[in-house]
């Protein structure tokens, strides 16, 4: 298979990066419309900024003009696409992470929490490996075009974070909704949500095989496609979403039936401290500890009204719909019952 061109390296710069970036503004615009921006919409937006600097030094990079910078300037710009490429695939990672975090309780989440620093000392340690691999080879420095060889260490390092990272990106949230109540369809399209991952973990390899056997503009080639399937990824879970509810809506108009079914994650069966509210004719019935059990249980009223009200559970949001009992759990449409 022969090498991509340096005109085709332009036009998937051009193309590929810009519109992850813009299907992540298109999910802040969803939460921040819904109120419900957290942890993992910043580390998102965060993954959009690596991102934007990744394609602008890549551009640099291999802009024909570049033989009027200096060649200490060729070499931070080298170190810059680097940089930012790691700074966009690991903020991607986090902010799935922490899309997880908001669906776990409990020890899970203390757990989650614990994988959130690895993987913040895993994206230190390849920062730090590029230096140090880099700088003990200075011969590329020289080059018209520096490039450091980055050689089979750096990409088998890249490798192994890559693939412990993404199996607890997959599994965690997986075996969350595998144990729901949810209705079992439901239940498959979000598991195949969350494991859209594996994408991110198939793309991780061929760009590790490019590092030890091609180089180059092939290298840097599977790099923009790596940062830009990690950031599509990303958003996957909110993005989908709000496309199931608008099929929902699109139904609701002509169904009158309201389909009930049980979501559960993580309770504790124990049953203190409930409170009951009504809200527009939607009777609510709230667990107020998070750390032991939420229990959210929808009924329609005899006067048939509908309304809309939060929630706040866990750090997460519970949403009644005004056309019918939906429950919304951090941007996971549900019709459901009762969530523990």
């Amino acid at each position: 298979m022969s090498s991509p061109t340096l005109h085709q390296l332009r036009v998937a710069l051009s193309v590929l990066p810009p519109f992850a970036i813009v299907v992540t503004y298109f999910r802040l615009y969803l939460r921040k419309r819904a109120r419900k921006l957290w942890w993992d919409d910043f580390w998102a937006f965060v993954s959009t900024l690596f991102a934007i600097a990744f394609v602008v030094v890549i551009f640099l990079h291999i802009d024909p003009n570049t033989t009027t910078l200096s060649q200490n300037a060729k070499v931070a710009i080298y170190y810059l696409s680097a940089q930012t490429f790691y700074g966009t695939a690991w903020s991607a990672r986090i902010s799935i992470l922490f899309t997880i975090i908001r669906l776990s309780a409990g020890l899970q989440r203390r757990f989650l929490l614990v994988v959130a620093i690895w993987l913040f000392v895993a994206w230190a340690i390849l920062f730090s490996q590029v230096w140090w691999v880099c700088e003990a080879e200075p011969g590329w420095k020289e080059l018209s075009l520096p490039q450091c060889v980055l050689g089979r260490n750096v990409a088998i390092a890249q490798f192994i974070c890559d693939i412990i990272s993404d199996i607890i990106l997959i599994a965690t949230p997986v075996r969350l909704l595998l144990s729901s109540r949810l209705q079992r369809a439901l239940k498959l399209r979000l598991v195949a949500v969350f494991a859209t991952t594996s994408i991110t973990t198939a793309v991780a390899l061929y760009h590790s095989y490019t590092i030890i056997s091609l180089g180059g503009v092939t290298e840097v080639f599977a790099a923009n496609i790596q940062i830009s399937i990690s950031l599509l990824v990303a958003n996957l879970s909110v993005v989908t979403a709000f496309l199931f509810r608008l099929g929902s809506d699109g139904t609701n108009e002509t169904d009158n039936r309201t389909p009930f079914s049980n979501i559960t994650f993580g309770g504790t069966g124990r049953t203190r401290g409930i409170t009951a509210t009504t809200f527009g004719g939607i009777e609510t019935t709230v667990h107020q500890n998070p750390h032991l059990e939420v229990r959210v249980s929808i009924s329609q009223t005899d006067d048939g009204k509908k309304g809309s009200r939060d929630v706040d559970w866990n750090d997460s949001t519970v949403m009644v719909g005004r056309r019918e009992e939906h429950i919304q759990l951090d941007n996971l449409p549900v019709k459901a019952a009762t969530v523990v």
